[in-house]
């Protein structure tokens, strides 16, 4: 059964959510994303995907208060995106309470830092995160494209001992048109034992449903419950059925 991932994305303190990573596209949902936080965990929910937009544009973490105030008053499993660009930045993460951390740009930009990192707090607890726009990888906040393919920049890391991959299809993100699906079942074809967390235009159930048939082994949502397009009693309900 897919693992169910609910997201946090932080800007100013606050939990919104961009439309295929758009900044000036930005709704604001909560101001308190620890209470939003407690509420996924008081659902049932056993794990949280926090994104701190704000490190993700700066190139480094800003929303560290969030993070230890989510991770103090839950006992969510977090990991935690945006802005990991140095020792220091996944130093902070994980001294702030994330039990993972998703870990992109920086695999482009200094691959020998990410296996270094890789190498010293281990495959469990990174999760390397794969943003596609146009087939390219794309990095720092969604504002710049690589010229990365996916498939090979994956296959770089997975002989380097990656287990965890989060893939955004950013066209999809935000949108609430539905997944990627074809994009996933490619990775999956190839990497068949991969941990892939799917990301990107979740809208309904039904689209957790498709990727859970496609053999996608999580999901990632957010946009879709803060809309209401999703009822969590429901989701319960089919996951547990």
């Amino acid at each position: 059964m897919i693992e169910l991932i609910p997201a946090i994305d932080i800007i100013n303190g606050q939990c919104v959510r961009l439309t295929k990573g758009d900044y000036d596209q930005k709704t604001v949902y909560r101001d308190s994303p620890a209470e939003v936080a407690r509420e996924f965990e008081e659902l049932g929910f056993k794990r949280l995907h926090v994104v701190d937009l704000d490190g993700a544009k700066s190139k480094h973490i800003v929303n560290t208060e969030v993070l230890q105030a989510i991770t103090k008053t839950t006992h969510l499993r977090v990991d935690f995106g945006g802005g990991i660009k140095t020792d220091k930045d996944i130093e902070t993460a994980f001294e702030n309470g994330a039990e993972m951390v998703t870990v992109g740009s920086i695999a482009v930009t200094h691959p020998e830092r990410f296996i270094a990192w890789l190498q010293k707090y281990g495959a469990e607890r990174l999760i390397l995160g794969a943003d596609v726009r146009n087939g390219k990888i794309s990095i720092n906040g969604w504002k710049e494209d690589s010229t990365e393919d996916l498939l090979p920049f994956l296959k770089k890391y997975i002989e380097a001992g990656v287990k965890n991959v989060l893939c955004t299809e950013i066209s999809k993100d935000g949108t609430l048109q539905g997944p990627a699906i074809e994009l996933y079942r490619s990775v999956m074809k190839e990497y068949p034992d991969l941990h892939l967390i799917a990301s990107g235009g979740v809208s309904s159930i039904e689209d957790i449903q498709a990727l859970n048939e496609a053999g996608i082994p999580a999901v990632v949502f957010g946009k879709a419950i803060y809309e209401g397009k999703i009822n969590l009693k429901e989701l319960w309900d089919w996951q547990n059925a």
